[in-house]
């Protein structure tokens, strides 16, 4: 008997089921790890830990959350595209970095280096200024940034990021170039809007919720299809006349080669997660807009995006 069959027992087969709410018989006799290719404290590590607290209830198994930033995700993300294919070791992985970062240069890891699990999180683009700015409308930005070329300056988490990846296509769209600031995280962008050193902050809806229900920002236009409903009144960008759609998804991901059975017993379990009222609630405290994707889907959209971003880079490559 294998190692990797006493591993990976799982007692049912066919969709029929997956859709018992009876624990599945998946037992591993190790720890599993989760990798996260950001920052301990950041947002995609917070919905990490939360996550794996869930997790952990559901499987019956404990799981360790380990931090490998660096390089943009590149460092995380090869540690997992390198990890041994048992069901023991799995990751967060984050749009677009996961498809970007081996369009634009080489990497350790590509998209075919993982096996998706589930996607958790879909959270889209915004522009946020502060309440007292002049920009009350996607227009005013346009009017300005014709009035005076790259005089409108913004903020991003970086190069290649979705908020810089978005500003861009605005740009195209709208036949204006703003004055791209780069930052290391949201937070800084936040903090350099907050203290006027940037006129828009180009970041992801659920980044600036709070600070604008308190008050101290204003989103002038969000980048999902539609309106989503952490900020019902902002509009979306499609309806401003730009059609920018982006954000980031947030999903978990094993190495390529992951059996079937555990593939299917990690992505049931994250589907319980998203399903449980408890999480659902936490996740409403963080601003984290739900979508969950199972395996093929979530494949699907990532390759959809893959192609997508391939296609830009060959067109409008995103150095600076």
């Amino acid at each position: 008997m294998t190692t990797r069959r006493s591993l990976l027992t799982f007692a049912a087969t066919g969709a029929a089921t997956l859709a018992r709410p009876a624990r599945a018989e998946w037992q591993p006799d190790r720890p599993l790890s989760m990798i996260v290719a950001f920052a301990a404290g950041g947002g995609t590590d917070l919905a990490a830990r939360t996550l794996a607290r869930f997790l952990e209830r559901d499987l019956g198994q404990p799981m360790v959350v380990v931090n490998r930033p660096g390089a943009g995700g590149e460092i995380g993300f090869a540690e997992l595209a390198r990890a041994r294919p048992d069901g023991l070791t799995i990751g967060f992985i984050n749009t677009p970095h996961i498809v970007t970062l081996p369009v634009e240069r080489r990497t350790r890891f590509k998209l075919d280096d993982f096996t998706p699990i589930a996607n958790i999180v879909d959270d889209p683009g915004a522009f946020y200024v502060l309440t007292d700015s002049p920009f009350r409308s996607l227009g005013d930005v346009i009017a300005a940034a014709k009035a005076k070329p790259d005089s409108v300056t913004y903020g991003t988490t970086g190069i290649g990021s979705d908020d810089h990846l978005a500003v861009l296509a605005f740009e195209r769209q709208a036949g204006v170039k703003l004055l791209h600031v780069p930052y290391s995280g949201s937070s800084q962008v936040k903090q350099a809007l907050l203290g006027r050193q940037i006129a828009i902050a180009s970041m992801n809806v659920a980044e600036g919720v709070h600070e604008s229900r308190q008050g101290l920002m204003r989103m002038v236009g969000q980048m999902g299809e539609r309106r989503t409903e952490v900020a019902p009144d902002a509009p979306t960008f499609r309806e401003a006349g730009f059609d920018v759609v982006e954000g980031s998804m947030r999903g978990m991901a094993a190495p390529a080669g992951v059996p079937p059975d555990a593939l299917a017993r990690l992505s049931l379990a994250v589907r319980r997660t998203v399903d449980n009222p408890e999480f659902q609630a936490l996740a409403a405290q963080q601003m984290l807009p739900l979508r969950f994707l199972g395996p093929e889907a979530y494949l699907a959209e990532l390759q959809a995006l893959r192609s997508r971003y391939e296609k830009l880079w060959a067109e409008h490559p995103w150095r600076e």
